[in-house]
């Protein structure tokens, strides 16, 4: 056994060795590079790639040999393409889609394969150019290790910045139930009452893995009751939920809907609000004065209202109902939060809209009112400041991962060109494109 033990620790320094002195040398040739959304987009640029990391960028296109070390380096011609750094979707459930039968499945579906849709649905993600995601909500255990698998480069897949189980209050939007006591005896780890049951709630996420906190300050489109789309939680709970996590180093994204729960989770403190679609100017000015993200995922109120006017036996009545309230006012709120200097981060509810239809939420953004240069902040470098990845990507410069797209027309001139895709790199990692891609829904006739 000792010997056995000898000779594995043995092939794993080796191996590391090996890994040290085998670097991979890449040059991407950029025929227009935005490599950061603030500034402009400068022609015939080179960067210089080392295994997972941007060593430099540089002006003209440079040849193996030009660069210190890079003799042996090969050459990725986008000379005709537009080169952006990897976009980014602050607002996904990467585990799930929609389906009619997601009662059932919630009893039946074992953690193991929702692991393995996050799996195809990640890729699905990684091919429509989108190399970093949060994922706020699933099954605790699949999401953490479907994040883990990526991170140490078992599977490829989207970076994933994940929250664990969504924090409800008992009934509210987050908690699944419903069923017979024998079906569904307990609430999952995110179900709570009360301050102390909440502060719990939050701390059991991070104690399992969790990168941040989701809670529900308001009702869901999607909830199975007629339980409105207003404040849930009470103010109480909603302080307490912050602080518990803030004070363990964790930021906070609150689902909200209606007016009044809006505000309460911003007088709350929260970081980020998802939806948030009864926005008005008053609203507005809450957001300025306490910082926080709003993350607009106007693609999921369209997909609601499309299923709900197409597909009218695809929801119970209540939920339908909900989804044509709801669905067209997101624009509007959107538009508001723009003209009125909110900050904005790009993110889609992506599992309610299909994985893989990520980037037509840029087109329905730019149909809101929103210039194609702020869409493009959004969905780089203000999404990598919400996710705390500044450090990481959300630009194209030297000592960040490389996260690098590339597109054929200029998505400043026509944002719907970041739909197609013409090569993705993520962390380094070049992505095959050439896969057959399942219909999605709902990806516009354009």
């Amino acid at each position: 056994m000792l010997r056995k033990i000898l000779f594995l620790t043995a092939m794993t320094c080796c191996s590391g060795l090996s890994a040290q002195v085998t670097d991979e040398w890449r040059i991407i040739h950029a025929g227009m590079l935005l490599a950061d959304a603030r500034e402009d987009a400068r022609t015939e640029q080179s960067i210089i790639v080392r295994n997972n990391e941007i060593v430099e960028v540089r002006d003209g296109f440079v040849s193996p040999g030009q660069v210190s070390g890079t003799a042996n380096a090969r050459v990725i011609d986008l000379s005709n393409q537009f080169v952006l750094p990897g976009l980014i979707d602050s607002h996904t459930h990467i585990l799930s889609q929609q389906e009619p039968n997601r009662r059932e499945l919630a009893v039946t579906r074992t953690t193991e394969f929702s692991t393995l849709m996050g799996l195809e649905f990640g890729m699905r993600t990684l091919r429509a150019g989108f190399t970093t995601i949060r994922n706020v909500g699933g099954s605790r255990n699949a999401i953490f290790a479907l994040r883990d698998a990526i991170n140490q480069g078992i599977v490829m897949g989207p970076r994933i910045k994940a929250s664990g189980q969504t924090i409800s209050p008992t009934g509210g939007h987050g908690d699944g139930g419903g069923f017979r006591d024998d079906v569904f005896p307990e609430p999952h780890s995110g179900v709570c009452d009360g301050v102390a049951e909440c502060r719990k709630a939050v701390r059991t996420q991070i104690k399992y893995g969790a990168d941040h906190i989701k809670y529900v300050a308001t009702g869901g489109v999607l909830s199975l009751t007629a339980t409105g789309t207003e404040q849930q939680f009470t103010d109480e709970e909603q302080i307490a939920l912050v602080e518990a996590a803030h004070a363990m180093g964790r930021k906070v994204a609150a689902h909200a809907h209606g007016k009044t729960g809006i505000m309460a989770a911003l007088r709350a403190g929260v970081d980020s609000i998802e939806h948030g679609s009864y926005l008005d100017d008053e609203v507005a000015e809450l957001f300025v004065a306490t910082g926080a993200y709003l993350v607009p995922t106007l693609i999921a109120g369209r997909t609601v209202e499309r299923i709900a006017s197409e597909r009218p036996a695809f929801y119970i009545p209540a939920v339908r109902q909900k989804a044509l309230q709801v669905g067209p006012i997101m624009r509007n709120a959107l538009r508001t939060a723009h003209e009125r200097g909110v900050k904005i981060a790009y993110g889609t509810d992506a599992g309610v809209n299909d994985h893989g239809t990520n980037a037509y939420e840029a087109v329905l953004m730019n149909e809101a009112g929103m210039p194609a240069k702020d869409i493009l902040i959004a969905a780089t470098v203000n999404a990598a400041d919400l996710m705390d990845l500044t450090d990481v990507t959300g630009t194209i410069e030297a000592g960040k991962d490389a996260d690098i797209i590339a597109v054929s027309e200029n998505p400043l001139d026509d944002i719907s060109a970041l739909m197609w895709p013409t090569f993705v790199m993520a962390r380094g990692n070049e992505v095959d494109l050439d896969v057959p891609q399942p219909d999605l829904f709902p990806w516009p006739d354009l």
